[in-house]
């Protein structure tokens, strides 16, 4: 079973939202998703442009960059110029804490 770790409260997080969380030093952002809450890498693949300072809109998240687009669910690209997925990883919500899956 993996090890999860407590990195913010569900209600740190909006509806529609997102928030850069830290694991094991590097960047990790959470985003609400019609009350899901989804962790991925929080640096895109093509110029390291910040993704938690992009765009979400539904389950797409935007580069402020170059505009890439990456699904939040799997990582992988939506629109270029990434040619790379970003890294996912497993959400647990118990109460009101979030962990996620330390890699």
């Amino acid at each position: 079973m993996a090890d999860f770790v407590r990195v913010a409260s569900v209600g740190d997080i909006p509806q529609g939202e997102m928030l850069i969380v830290q694991l094991n030093g590097d960047d990790v952002v959470l985003a609400n998703v019609d009350g899901e809450i989804y962790a991925f890498g929080g640096e895109c693949t093509h110029r390291g442009g910040s993704l938690g300072d992009g765009v979400l809109e539904g389950v797409e998240v935007e580069c402020p960059l170059h505009q890439g687009r990456f699904n939040v669910k799997t990582g992988e690209v939506i629109d270029e110029p990434p040619d790379s997925p970003i890294p996912t990883y497993q959400v647990l919500v118990e109460g009101d804490d979030i962990k996620i899956a330390q890699a």
